[in-house]
């Protein structure tokens, strides 16, 4: 089994750097939502916002290299232009003009590439406010509760974004994938 360079980056953007972000996703909401001055120790709370600072600005780190390959790598070749009066074989190598060539596969440009690229770039954002709010109130964010439920909301809205651009992502790569 081999993988073509493209193949290679659109994995490591998906694959691995896209699963990665949900497993920070998981450990820095399960963090945030057990910080509380109730439920631990001077110590564990010390211990329990060093782990949700790591694990948010893990999160925000994963979303922006995820991002960043998708609309700087991969996207180029996915909206690379075909020559003029290419063969439906042809458009195989143009993702994009290989959904807009069917009208059964064009939604899945004019919508779910389009949602893709938006809902996508909110990700990291929502992730690193998170990360910095985590990292400034770190000391007593166990005593906060409306800002962890804040956190934990904009933590949720940024995996909500992520998921769905995966979603997107990964439907839209299976109809006209990048080769």
């Amino acid at each position: 089994m081999t993988l073509t360079t493209r193949e290679f980056w659109t994995a490591l953007h998906g694959m691995l750097l896209g699963a990665a972000f949900l497993l920070a996703f998981t450990g820095s909401a399960v963090s945030l939502w057990g910080l509380r001055s109730e439920w631990t120790t001077s110590a564990g709370r010390i211990a329990g916002a060093r782990f949700l600072v790591t694990g948010t600005w893990s999160m925000a780190l994963l979303a922006w290299l995820t991002v960043s390959i998708g609309t700087f790598a991969i996207y180029p070749w996915y909206r690379a232009k075909p020559p003029a009066g290419a063969s439906p074989a042809v458009l195989a190598s143009y993702p994009k003009y290989l959904l807009m060539s069917s009208a059964k596969t064009e939604d899945w440009h004019e919508f779910g590439m389009e949602w893709k690229e938006h809902v996508g770039w909110l990700a990291p954002f929502l992730a690193t406010a998170v990360a910095v709010v985590a990292t400034r109130y770190r000391r007593t964010l166990a005593n906060e509760a409306m800002l962890r439920r804040t956190m934990l909301f904009l933590l949720c809205a940024a995996f909500a974004c992520a998921s769905i651009a995966g979603l997107f992502g990964a439907f839209i790569n299976k109809v006209a994938p990048v080769r």
